[in-house]
């Protein structure tokens, strides 16, 4: 991606994912959507079930994803499986990679925590928003490199989003040992550390035919923000009642539009050969300054070659070490 040649798609930023796919036929194309059971990520399997592809969920607890499993399970071409995986447990992340067989053309590194109030640590020490949103996704992609291989021409698609704009990773002290732990700038750290896992992959796994992209979905109500307290909510837009009832502003999308960008990486014909993009609102965004002024693009300090190569350097030692 460079700042003067960007990808553009007929596709507005309120496009469903099932608009996206419309026409699309990827029978037979076998995917993962971590995250799969709720919100975008349930949205994001529903379309490319609907347009075919064998499609596992995975999530830490498979049955909440039962009824996808049930509504795909008639005549058609579409399937739905659910299996189990704790992205902040590495033996968990493990087992799934060794259950897995075969092939895998995409792989949609959807699930994420955000804004933990308090430092939470893994059983590896390490906080938990980095741990799930970012070192998870890392072992597991890395772990299904071959599956990926085997078919040919594959994609890893991992949700990041605006957040990254405010934060570079911070190499010195990424668990917050040493720093006061505060939920926002954790979390601002992990996405960015998303969209450089997209960079070390396309500047690693291109031969063998596996691109990568990253998505923001935008702003959409999901489970993503079950720890916001209701000021916060506000702050974001979000009109509470005395009820408790949410009502989101007008520039706030559905699960199903947020969806949108996700299939549109992991299955759209356009995006064949695309890699190491950012995209937002169903285009590749272009690479700004970032800071807390930064309305809308990609952060430099998120597509830097050089941060991604350490970056992929620090997650290979620190899972060897665990």
């Amino acid at each position: 991606m460079t700042a003067t040649t960007r990808l553009t798609t007929p596709f507005g930023a309120r496009a469903t994912a099932a608009e996206i796919l419309a026409g699309v036929d990827i029978t037979g194309r076998r995917m993962i959507v971590t995250g799969g059971s709720s919100g975008i990520g349930r949205e994001t399997v529903r379309a490319l079930a609907g347009a075919g592809a064998e499609v596992t969920v995975a999530t830490r607890d498979p049955g909440q994803a039962a009824d996808l499993v049930k509504e795909f399970a008639g005549p058609g071409p579409g399937s739905v499986r659910a299996a189990a995986i704790d992205l902040a447990d590495l033996s968990s992340v493990d087992a799934f990679v060794a259950a897995w067989e075969g092939p895998l053309h995409a792989l949609v590194a959807n699930a994420g925590v955000m804004a933990v109030p308090t430092r939470r640590l893994t059983a590896q020490g390490w906080e938990l928003q980095l741990a799930t949103n970012y070192l998870g996704h890392f072992a597991l992609a890395r772990g299904l490199r071959d599956n990926l291989r085997a078919a040919g021409s594959a994609r890893v698609v991992v949700l990041s989003s605006g957040a990254q704009l405010r934060r570079a990773f911070d190499f010195d002290d990424p668990h917050f040992e040493r720093q006061p732990y505060e939920p926002w700038p954790a979390y601002f750290q992990s996405k960015t550390a998303d969209v450089l896992l997209v960079v070390g992959i396309a500047r690693r796994w291109a031969a063998d035919g596996i691109t990568a992209n990253a998505a923001n979905p935008g702003y959409i109500m999901t489970k993503l923000q079950r720890y916001l307290e209701h000021d916060t909510l506000r702050a974001f837009g979000v009109t509470i009642d005395e009820a408790g009832n949410h009502t989101v502003p007008d520039y706030y999308k559905s699960p199903a539009q947020g969806a949108g960008t996700s299939v549109l990486l992991a299955a759209s014909p356009l995006l064949e050969g695309v890699t190491g993009g950012y995209f937002e609102g169903n285009q590749e965004a272009a690479i700004v300054p970032g800071g807390p002024d930064a309305l809308a693009g990609v952060a430099q300090h998120a597509v830097d070659p050089a941060a991604a190569d350490r970056l992929w350097s620090y997650a290979e030692r620190v899972l060897a070490s665990r």
